[in-house]
């Protein structure tokens, strides 16, 4: 069966495009041209991944990114005619998976929805997978508990904890955890370091004693699983 994909845009041109080369591609594209539209939708039926546009009329793409996270992971694509690096590590960090800057090509925007959703799906059945004293991951729910709670991460931070815990105390440079992450190419370095500060706020919520994640100067971060 397609993937579905909801078009969350109010520039028909625009709109029409996407869904042009969505179609052509196999998938089954919805199209609403407001937020309100998208959250309802959202609500009622289940779809793959959303592209949404940061300008829409009724409500900022961020702040509608936001109340999605609230009950739903659908994988979200931001679409925007704003290129600042702030904006970028803004919707990176409230939960998007990606972002594309406007103008862009319709062919390179179905490119990164395939890489989200081969991401988003992961490869096989993984199982249920305990590392060490302090850390849980369940790759099945895609979760990961610390010391016996659960931690609410991001997309983004889940994978890039889940990566530097599959090989505990290694150093991992910025580079290397930005391809395990698969973040987009339009991705700062520094975009890690902003993920980082964030995993050790929501990490010193659980345990204010520990402070598991590492930084090595020059050279990257890792993590540590006991004392």
């Amino acid at each position: 069966m397609s993937a579905t994909i909801l078009i969350v845009e109010d520039e028909p041109a625009i709109a029409a495009n996407v869904e042009y080369a969505l179609r052509t591609d196999g998938f089954r594209p919805l199209c609403v041209t407001l937020g309100m539209q998208a959250l309802e939708l959202l609500r009622q039926q289940t779809v793959d991944a959303v592209i949404l546009d940061v300008g829409l009329p009724d409500v900022n793409g961020f702040e509608l990114c936001k109340q999605i996270r609230t009950f739903s992971q659908v994988p979200v694509l931001f679409v925007t005619a704003r290129s600042d690096e702030v904006d970028r590590i803004v919707g990176l960090e409230i939960g998007a998976d990606d972002y594309v800057v406007k103008p862009f090509s319709p062919r390179e925007l179905v490119a990164r929805v395939k890489t989200i959703l081969r991401r988003a799906r992961g490869g096989g059945a993984p199982e249920q997978a305990r590392v060490d004293a302090w850390f849980k991951v369940d790759e099945v729910r895609a979760r990961i508990e610390y010391r016996g709670a659960h931690v609410a991460l991001t997309r983004f931070e889940y994978l890039l904890l889940k990566a530097m815990l599959s090989q505990p105390e290694r150093v991992f440079s910025r580079a290397q955890l930005m391809v395990l992450t698969e973040a987009p190419e339009a991705s700062m370095e520094r975009t890690v370091d902003t993920h980082i500060k964030s995993l050790r706020a929501k990490l010193r919520a659980v345990a204010p004693d520990l402070d598991p994640i590492q930084t090595h100067r020059g050279m990257g971060y890792s993590v540590k699983v006991s004392s």
